[in-house]
């Protein structure tokens, strides 16, 4: 098998990972604070961001292990899937039958989305930052100036 090099990702693209996963999330949580809804709809609205960045981030590993030559068992990667998939269903189906205004659910199926690319994009910049460390050999102590 081929062996895989990943290039370590640039301080902007992690600076921006970041800033997508901590600003989609936090307007998002921002905005079930605020909002005119009882306490059990705001459970389950904090609920399925909480699984549906956990699925993301889950796929993302499963995905990148199987790129790596890592075994994943089929079930746990259609699982994966499959919660990923449940989650933004769960969401739509929520806010579908949400009475909010069209406004407000766009917004929280924006945030949720910027939520999930930034959950992703930060784990990926996780994993390429540690296979680069381990590609590069790094120097114990500085070389002997004779």
């Amino acid at each position: 098998m081929a062996t895989v090099r990943f290039q370590k990702p640039t301080a902007a693209f992690v600076a921006a990972s970041w800033a997508a996963l901590f600003i989609g999330a936090v307007v998002y949580l921002i905005g079930l604070w605020n909002a005119a809804m009882q306490l059990n709809e705001k459970g389950y609205y904090f609920t399925v961001l909480m699984y549906g960045l956990f699925a993301a981030v889950s796929l993302q590993k499963t995905v990148r292990d199987r790129l790596e030559g890592i075994q994943v068992t089929g079930i746990y990667y259609g699982l994966c899937w499959i919660s990923l998939l449940l989650s933004v269903a769960l969401l739509a189906v929520g806010l579908f039958n949400a009475t909010l205004a069209p406004s407000e659910k766009g917004f929280y199926a924006m945030a949720f989305l910027l939520s999930l690319f930034g959950a992703v994009a930060v784990q990926k910049n996780v994993r390429d930052i540690a296979a680069h460390k381990n590609e590069t050999p790094q120097l114990d102590e500085a070389p002997d100036a004779n």
